[in-house]
């Protein structure tokens, strides 16, 4: 195994299956990085390194945000998840309740 997280032998793998994984944890990284940013800019009482700090921050959304357009265009079960839950009006749980009533789920 390796530093990069995987749970199986590399070449027991897809490229595809590498591919998300290096998305998904680029993903992780940078809404880490977003937190510790943010903390960090909580924290300080210098108003010029707090202004770089949540500069910093929003870099970093952007970034996952990038990370998570790929996800959602390589993968159909990202996208559908997706479509279903973003962007959308009303209580989030009460989104899903809804949509297996009227799947009769």
């Amino acid at each position: 195994m390796s530093s990069e997280g995987l749970h199986v032998p590399r070449e027991k793998l897809s490229r595809k299956t590498l591919n998300m994984h290096y998305a998904i944890t680029s993903l992780i990284e940078e809404l880490e990085a977003v937190d510790w940013y943010r903390q960090r800019a909580d924290d300080c009482d210098d108003p010029d390194l707090k202004a770089i700090l949540l500069h910093n921050a929003h870099e970093e959304i952007e970034h996952a945000s990038m990370a998570l357009e790929w996800i959602r265009r390589n993968d159909d079960q990202f996208a559908e998840q997706l479509k279903e839950f973003l962007f959308t009006k009303g209580s989030i749980t009460g989104h899903e309740e809804e949509a297996s009533d009227k799947s009769g789920l």
